[in-house]
C-alpha cells in the first residue's frame, strides 16, 4: 500500500515545492480569520502603517518620475505630489523606525525568528540609502548643496569612484528603479516569514504561560 502511494506522489520539480509551500506557508498560516490576542499591539499598527506609507511613496513616485523636475517643481500638480511623495517618506521611516524599536524590546528575534528580524533592519537601512538618493535628485538648490558636500565624505570612504552623487543620471536611476525594488522585494519577504513563523509571543506571556 505505501508502495503505490508512493508511486502516486508528484516527483517533478514543481511537485517538491508545493510540498514545502503546503507544509511551510498552509493556508490558515497565509490568510488567518484569527489571531492571539497579543498580536493586537501598537508595534504590529505601526508595521501595517509602514507598508501603507509606502504604497503611497511608490504611486506619488511612479507619477513624479513620468513627468521630471520641472514639473514637480513649476506646476500646482506637481508640487502637489512631490509634496505627497515627501511627507509620505516622513510618514514611512516614522513609523517604520516605532515598528522596529517596539520589535527590538520586545526581543523579536526569538524563537527562530532572527532572519526575519534581519531582513527588516536590511529594509531600513536600504530606506536610507533610498531616500537619501531621492533628496540629491529633487534637483533644487538645497539638494545641490547637500550632494556638494556628500560627495567629499563619500569620496573619503573611497565610494565616490561607483556612487557619484552629483551625477543627477545616476541618483535618479537608483531611487526609481533599483533601490525601491530591493525595498519592496524584502518588504514582501519580510511579510512572508511573518506568516511563516507567526508573530513572536510577549516576553511576560512566555514567563507566565
Amino acid at each position: 500500500m505505501s508502495a503505490r502511494a508512493d508511486a502516486n506522489v508528484d516527483r517533478s520539480w514543481t511537485g517538491a515545492l508545493a510540498r514545502w509551500t503546503d507544509r511551510k506557508l498552509p493556508a490558515d498560516r497565509l490568510f488567518p480569520d484569527r489571531q492571539p490576542a497579543y498580536v493586537g499591539s501598537w508595534v504590529y499598527v505601526f508595521g501595517v502603517c509602514t507598508i501603507a506609507a509606502l504604497m503611497i511613496v511608490v504611486a506619488s513616485g511612479v507619477i513624479l518620475s513620468f513627468f521630471g523636475p520641472q514639473w514637480w517643481h513649476v506646476s500646482p500638480q506637481g508640487r502637489f505630489f512631490n509634496s505627497l511623495h515627501f511627507w509620505s517618506v516622513q510618514l514611512f521611516f516614522a513609523f517604520m523606525v516605532l515598528h522596529l524599536w517596539g520589535q527590538y524590546f520586545m526581543a523579536s528575534w526569538r524563537d527562530g525568528r532572527a532572519p526575519t528580524w534581519m531582513v527588516g533592519v536590511t529594509i531600513f537601512a536600504i530606506s536610507i540609502v533610498t531616500a537619501f538618493t531621492g533628496y540629491v535628485a529633487q534637483q533644487n538648490l538645497d539638494s545641490q548643496w547637500i550632494a556638494l558636500n556628500a560627495k567629499d565624505a563619500i569620496n573619503s570612504t573611497g565610494a565616490g569612484a561607483f556612487f557619484n552623487v552629483l551625477n543627477f543620471g545616476q541618483m535618479y536611476g537608483l531611487h526609481v528603479m533599483m533601490l525601491p525594488i530591493f525595498v519592496i522585494t524584502l518588504v514582501a519577504v519580510h511579510v512572508l516569514m511573518v506568516r511563516i513563523k507567526g508573530v513572536v509571543k510577549p516576553i511576560d506571556f512566555e514567563e507566565t504561560h
